[in-house]
């Protein structure tokens, strides 16, 4: 790996564990909030109706659906271009660099939905919540992997981010396929002409961003009202935003725009977010509320099914010489890193939000649960495996 690109995931590292630092402290925030006196306060600030209008066109949600809708968009997009950038010309770009972190993901994100399935298969009201375990949360396994200090290998960091793009795209083909609503025509019509003249501005070699915002934006709100979720534009939008400019191959809109969103997605979206959608309250919930189908699920499958599917089937593509370990890793690392998989949090969270925003709220308390113990007791078992694991290396 040359210097540069060294430098770029250094760098690149080093963002994602400090967002995952603000992501703890903005969720122990909100559970304090929510088992407070103050409780009705957050609960009126997250519902606090937010309208939209231009003309005949209006746009009415509450404040936390702002969030998940409007807000996570961005994050989404700062997916999409990761994604591309990747594909293109980074890690992924190597097709022998992407089947390592490539078997993994689907092993994690397999093993976790059939765990789930398995406690909720006969519960037609829980099992719209299969994928909620079958997400990695970057962020917050980045920051956990930044207290090993520089200890823990480059091989291992690139793994996990490997991994994590892979898990991404997973949970985008599964938004977009698994949790959407019912379909508008009109909507979906003024999307797909926002995606021609995506791909005009694209084929021109149109490299003014503005442009493609504009144009973002329109499919955003179409997609708003189509049944689509709305966060799929984001992704969408990366795809056609050129990485390079054909005037100036030094110029990158692509690489621009990502750097742009970096900082504004870890240190304000991602903590507004996990703010947002972690304030549970803890009242009447007891031993047994926990050890229900739903939760339970979700805390096996996270904590159990992401080790298991992610190690075996990387044993069983090593073992049949498809792959082979990255340099610096070996067997208890490789373990210790799929076990740090299990931390699923916003991810989780936000799929979560999909697969029971039809439910009653007890639905929704349960399913948080769930992902904040299975994150937990991933994200210390993985931190423990690993710090054992590499205690020879040199900080």
């Amino acid at each position: 790996m040359n210097t540069a690109a060294r430098t770029s995931i250094t760098k690149f590292l080093e963002k994602e564990s400090a967002g995952g630092i603000l992501l703890v402290m903005a969720a122990i925030l909100a559970i304090i909030l929510a088992n407070s006196p103050l409780n009705i306060y957050y609960a009126m600030l997250l519902d606090t109706p937010v309208v939209v209008q231009i003309g005949a066109l209006e746009v009415a949600k509450p404040l936390l659906l702002w969030v998940n809708d409007g807000l996570m968009a961005l994050f989404f997009l700062l997916v999409g271009l990761e994604l591309k950038r990747e594909f293109l010309e980074g890690e992924l770009s190597d097709i022998k660099s992407i089947i390592l972190p490539g078997v993994g993901a689907i092993g994690g994100m397999a093993a976790p939905a059939a765990v789930y399935l398995y406690f909720n298969i006969n519960n037609p009201d829980t099992m719209s919540g299969w994928a909620i375990p079958a997400a990695t949360d970057i962020a917050f396994a980045l920051g956990v992997l930044s207290l090993l200090g520089s200890r823990v290998p480059i091989s291992v960091k690139v793994f996990l981010t490997s991994l994590a793009i892979f898990d991404d795209v997973g949970a985008i083909l599964i938004i977009a396929f698994f949790y959407t609503s019912q379909l508008s025509v009109t909507a979906l019509i003024v999307s797909g002409l926002c995606i021609c003249a995506l791909g005009f501005l694209n084929h021109r070699g149109v490299v003014d961003k503005s442009l493609y915002i504009i144009f973002g934006i329109i499919m955003w709100v179409s997609l708003l009202k189509s049944g689509v979720h709305a966060t799929l534009g984001g992704v969408i939008l990366a795809m056609f935003i050129p990485i390079k400019s054909p005037k100036d191959p030094s110029y990158s809109p692509l690489k621009t725009l990502e750097h742009d969103l970096h900082a504004m997605v870890a240190y304000i979206i991602l903590p507004i977010f996990a703010f947002c959608n972690s304030g549970i309250s803890f009242s009447g919930i007891g031993f047994e509320d926990i050890l229900s189908p739903m939760p339970l699920g979700i805390i096996l499958g996270l904590f159990i099914g992401k080790q298991v599917g992610i190690f075996g089937l990387c044993w069983i593509g090593i073992k049949l010489k498809l792959t082979e370990l990255p340099k610096g890793m070996n067997w208890t690392v490789l373990y210790g890193t799929a076990a740090l998989c299990g931390i699923g949090y916003t991810m989780s969270l936000f799929i979560g939000s999909l697969a029971f925003q039809g439910g009653g709220m007890n639905n929704i308390v349960d399913e948080r649960i769930g992902i904040i113990i299975g994150s937990v007791l991933s994200g210390m078992l993985g931190y423990f495996v690993l710090r054992q694991a590499l205690k020879g290396r040199k900080e």
